[in-house]
């Protein structure tokens, strides 16, 4: 059997020749016998194969004898709430995220939302069902259908007071997933004037996959923020579980500066709190934390990495530079909502534009955003980057997460894709935006000289 489809943090493969329902349903077995549930919540995305596939994992819960509950179409986040808040031991959601529309895949979490990936249980069911696993024909566990929605937006209008909001226009591209279905019912309880591009779930995605970290993904976006001459624009991938952000001007905001304004926005609430931040990007969020008066906490991309830190620190917020925003609040879990919903709030209390409050971190501490670069031998690489750079005064190294090298006005990050030949670099400087270009030009020469 073709197992491909188990990755390091989820599932994900192409439907149905890597992916489908037989394997679903064998899914569902390995899973209860891995963790012993007696109650799962399930969702499934947009995608035309996410109903099927729901029901074959549904069909291997219950011939464990798992009892399963069904929210029908939803985002991620919303499995992940209906785990915590209303006390399932587990869920599942079926997803492809921003992949392309013939693949799909499936996210999973045990009681408290805690997610499962390689090193936690997710490899361990590949491994039953590699070593030959028989689902039982007989269903002992019930199927039900319900809805947590209406409960779900009551917990993220908690996240802020909405009655303190400026009637601000805001452009939503739902991008034909399912961020649209939770849109349009927040947005009614709100004191904004919202426009939803692409609000109707679509597994065809007539428009192309949602997935604005894609330059080629962000036009349609950017174009009705200006043609509404809205405040500022939000647009989500498939499962909406990632924000993305625009000013008043169409264009896109790089990830890494809504990290410390989150922060901050939360820190006004939860003094002296912890905070987590991956490592490719760090200035400008440390010091907008401190200032807050709050603790930055550096840790490993990735959400297994992220959420494990943050349950050990109770840090009050997490943020990844690749728009995935967690909150203790929301049991540690990333969301797609809670982020606009908070920077709504923050601009509404600054009284500044999105844009500047944005250009004031561009200018002190610029950067490069993610560069990817195809190499032949990825640990031949940041060997000899890191001999290049090892004697420079006052150099500081890190090894949290591939190679940090900090100098006195200049930093950068190497990592490793764990997936595909590709060596991810990311660069800032202290308000030097001509240093910055000139770092990236050099480190790019000498990453491509291997090739």
């Amino acid at each position: 059997m073709n197992l491909s489809c188990f990755k390091a943090y989820d599932i994900r493969g192409r439907v149905p020749s890597v992916l489908n329902e037989s394997l679903a349903k064998q899914i569902g077995y390995a899973y209860a016998l891995e963790f012993s549930p007696k109650t799962v919540v399930i969702g499934y995305d947009a995608r035309l194969s996410g109903p099927a596939l729901y029901g074959a994992v549904a069909e291997g819960l219950n011939a464990a004898g798992v009892d399963v509950t069904g929210i029908g179409m939803c985002g991620t986040e919303e499995i992940y709430y209906s785990t915590f808040a209303k006390g399932f031991d587990g869920g599942i959601m079926i997803t492809g995220s921003h992949n392309p529309a013939d693949e799909n895949g499936m996210k999973m979490v045990r009681r408290g939302a805690v997610p499962v990936s390689g090193d936690s249980g997710l490899f361990n069911i590949r491994n039953r069902i590699e070593d030959g696993l028989i689902v039982p024909s007989v269903k002992n566990g019930s199927f039900s259908k319900t809805s947590f929605r209406d409960d779900y937006i009551r917990h993220l209008l908690g996240y802020i007071a909405p009655e303190t909001l400026k009637p601000f226009t805001v452009v939503a591209d739902a991008g034909n997933g399912c961020a649209g279905l939770v849109m349009k019912e927040l947005a009614a309880k709100l004191p904004l004037n919202v426009t939803i591009l692409n609000a109707e779930p679509d597994g065809r995605f007539p428009h192309g996959v949602p997935n604005p970290l894609l330059p080629e993904k962000r036009e349609t976006t950017s174009a009705a923020v200006k043609a509404c001459q809205a405040d500022f624009g939000i647009a989500w991938d498939g499962d909406f579980d990632r924000c993305f952000f625009y000013d008043a001007s169409g264009r896109f905001i790089e990830g890494y500066y809504l990290v410390g304004m989150i922060a901050e926005a939360l820190l006004s609430a939860h003094p002296r709190e912890n905070i987590i931040h991956d490592p490719r990007l760090t200035w400008n969020t440390q010091e907008i934390v401190r200032r807050a008066k709050g603790n930055p906490v550096e840790s490993k991309t990735g959400h297994a990495f992220i959420k494990e830190r943050m349950r050990a620190e109770n840090a009050v917020y997490g943020g990844e530079m690749s728009a995935h925003h967690y909150f203790r609040e929301f049991a540690y879990c990333d969301s797609g909502m809670i982020p606009w919903l908070l920077v709504a709030q923050y601009l509404s209390q600054s009284g500044k534009t999105l844009a500047q409050c944005v250009d004031e971190r561009i200018r002190k501490f610029p950067c490069s955003g993610e560069i990817n670069s195809v190499v032949r031998d990825i640990p031949v690489v940041i060997q000899k980057i890191e001999s290049v750079y090892s004697g420079y005064p006052g150099v500081k190294t890190s090894r949290i997460d591939g190679l940090s090298m900090e100098f006195e006005d200049w930093r950068f990050n190497l990592r490793g894709s764990n997936t595909e030949p590709v060596l991810r670099l990311n660069v800032e400087s202290r308000g030097d935006i001509e240093l910055m270009q000139k770092k990236i030009e050099e480190l790019l020469k000498l990453i491509r000289s291997e090739n």
